[in-house]
């Protein structure tokens, strides 16, 4: 993958090339970034960036070995790259790497154990990596694990993988000057990742380890402190906009679906493929069956939404909350908000439900909400107990929304 391929993230493009020409890039990196950011592209792009023939040309002169006078090769710096601020996309080491198939760039991430009786290990699913990284380089590990088949199974980053990337890393690099290991997702690692510290931190010559993650909070402290952090920050409305407008999208509904996927580019196009759903319809039932109809009518909503599949109901959480940021913008601003005639006419239905400290509330708990849609909660219980909330935040303004 080139940088000219991914969708703006400019600045630390710059910052990547600027590290490299100027021998300041270390040998372990962390990239962090929300999910949507292009975090992992950013990576690929790097890695076939650092193999480019045209960018970073062998050099006879230098090689991995300590010199006759017994001086060590440096570690901590990836050197003699030239001018060029992207790989050539035509050089064979770029072809290579744009199929995942380039034999000094090696790939770990979650995976779930694919034969029974032996250990789960990245390379048992490089075929489906492949594809994956091909049709959904912007996916997330929900998507990965669904791919492969994986269900309700945690993935996970086990001790027998952090020994075959010891082995790996440990072997004469194939072709090209450098050894990459791009590791996604290592808040899946746990304690086996101790096992890496060492080689982390005193790697062969010429390696060079990124790590692309999404929560910190989850990251062993022990490999955070050996990593040069990098922060990619979320795509802005308009750039999603204008990658949705060049993949042909109506430039209508990339704007709506841009202004709801806030910053989240894997979350717009999960809005695109669903974009047949009616989740103003949905939110509308909800909300009359709460403020209205009662009980019945929301045991009911509770059993047709728990069926709607985890994404889904995700995806709806996220409109419901795109609303209510709508509806609390439109409130301080006097109205003069710029949104489709059906979400504006329904955002000022829900300010007229709520105040803005209600609303904020409510925001809440839907962000609690998802938090625990993504680990498994049971839907209906989950909605059950969200209902009930909502309830008690809103009771004391009632307004029916139209049908």
């Amino acid at each position: 993958m080139q940088f000219s391929k991914i969708i703006n993230q400019q600045e630390v493009k710059q910052q990547l090339v600027e590290l490299i020409q100027h021998n300041r890039l270390s040998h372990a990196l962390l990239f962090l970034s929300k999910e949507g950011s292009g975090a992992l592209a950013l990576a690929l792009a790097l890695a076939q960036y650092l193999t480019c023939e045209k960018a970073n040309p062998k050099s006879q002169s230098q090689n991995s070995n300590p010199s006759l006078f017994g001086e060590e090769p440096v570690q901590s710096e990836i050197r003699n790259l030239k001018s060029e601020i992207d790989s050539c996309g035509i050089c064979p080491s770029c072809t290579k790497a744009n199929q995942l198939v380039h034999p000094d760039i090696h790939y770990s991430y979650p995976v779930v154990t694919k034969k029974s009786g032996t250990p789960p290990l990245s390379v048992d699913y490089i075929t489906e990596w492949r594809e994956f990284i091909n049709n959904y380089p912007y996916g997330n590990v929900y998507d990965w694990l669904q791919f492969i088949g994986a269900e309700n199974k945690q993935g996970n980053i086990t001790a027998n993988e952090c020994n075959d990337i010891i082995r790996k890393l440990s072997l004469k690099s194939f072709e090209s000057e450098y050894k990459i290991l791009i590791m996604w997702m290592p808040e899946y690692l746990g304690a086996e990742g101790n096992k890496l510290l060492k080689l982390i931190e005193e790697p062969p010559p010429n390696t060079l380890f990124i790590l692309v993650a999404e929560n910190e909070s989850l990251l062993l402290s022990t490999i955070l402190s050996r990593c040069q952090m990098i922060k990619i920050p979320m795509l802005e409305t308009t750039d999603i906009e204008s990658a949705l407008i060049d993949s042909k999208i109506d430039p209508a509904k990339a704007r709506q679906v841009a202004a709801t996927a806030e910053g989240n580019y894997r979350e717009a196009l999960q809005l695109l493929q669903h974009a047949e759903e009616d989740w103003q319809g949905i939110l509308r039932d909800w909300l009359n069956s709460i403020i209205k109809t009662g009980p019945i009518a929301q045991t009911k909503w509770v059993e047709e939404t728990s069926r709607l599949g985890r994404e889904k109901q995700k995806q709806f959480l996220r409109y419901f909350n795109h609303l209510l940021e709508q509806s609390i913008r439109s409130k301080i601003m006097g109205g003069n908000i710029h949104l489709p005639d059906n979400e504006k006419d329904f955002a000022d239905r829900l300010n007229r439900l709520a105040d803005i400290s209600q609303q904020q509330a409510i925001i809440e708990e839907l962000d609690r909400a998802t938090y625990y849609i993504e680990r498994n909660a049971n839907a209906k219980i989950l909605f059950h107990a969200l209902t009930i909330k909502l309830y008690h935040i809103i009771q004391d303004k009632i307004v029916f929304l139209a049908t």
